[in-house]
């Protein structure tokens, strides 16, 4: 499937793609696999539907818990989140047609300093050629992240370091102005040292 900016971001913008939405509870695809395969499964049929429909696509996956993470699998022709489409533009010319590919997208506070992870998992040409081969790369890839978001440890807040700033003060030095008494001034200060005599 090729697509041109123009009609990619408009798309976006309106929402004009199909949109899933599955919620799970962690405890539930932790301890199956068979479970998470079907999940996955299902995401990429749903992708597999939208390319043969030349349509886009963002079908998610939420794992509730005491970490909760969100997985999601998105067509694009560039490795950024529909929920930053406006960038876009920045990396492409208008009136070309580009190849749009798959991204496994990873949300979570726990899984880096940024809470986003996204990954190229397919072209267009290798999710439609081998579904079971990408289903099996996405299990791989939502396990990865499964095993990040557990063991993930939030980094320190940095301390608060109080720096003082040592300012070197220049000394100035004002000349002192020295003013003449006027030649008037200095007859009246004599008359009148004399007339206390």
């Amino acid at each position: 499937m090729k697509i041109n900016l123009k009609d990619l971001t408009e798309k976006i913008e309106k929402e004009d793609y199909l949109q899933d939405l599955e919620t799970v509870k962690y405890a539930d695809i932790s301890k199956s696999k068979t479970k998470l395969r079907s999940y996955a499964e299902k995401m990429v049929k749903e992708t597999v539907t939208a390319l043969k429909q030349d349509s886009l696509v963002q079908t998610e996956l939420a794992v509730t818990g005491q970490r909760p993470v969100t997985f999601a699998l998105e067509t694009n022709i560039i490795n950024l989140p529909y929920s930053n489409y406006k960038k876009i533009a920045n990396f492409f010319d208008e009136g070309k047609d580009y190849e749009v590919n798959v991204y496994f997208e990873t949300r979570s506070e726990y899984v880096n300093v940024s809470h986003f992870r996204i990954d190229q998992i397919a072209t267009d040409e290798e999710i439609l050629a081998n579904e079971d081969e990408i289903v099996t790369k996405l299990v791989d890839g939502i396990t990865e992240k499964l095993k990040v978001v557990r063991t993930y440890k939030k980094p320190e807040p940095k301390k608060k370091t109080t720096t003082r700033k040592t300012t070197s003060r220049k000394k100035t030095t004002t000349k002192r102005k020295t003013t003449r008494k006027s030649s008037t001034t200095k007859r009246a200060t004599r008359t009148k040292a004399k007339a206390k005599k």
